[in-house]
């Protein structure tokens, strides 16, 4: 494999590298309970007895 191919090669992985890093922080910077989506149930009063996490 000549120099020229495996620096076309290494730009191809390093572009899709970056995207994978872009989705993935995409997912880590959502909230995991949907509050940023507007699609979480509002926060009821419980009472803090009897719950286990």
């Amino acid at each position: 494999m000549t120099e020229i191919a495996r620096m076309d090669e290494l730009k191809q992985e390093l572009e899709e590298l970056r995207a994978l890093v872009n989705t993935l922080l995409t997912i880590i910077m959502e909230e995991a309970d949907g509050v940023q989506s507007g699609s979480a149930q509002p926060i009821t009063p419980l009472p803090s007895l009897g719950y286990s996490m």
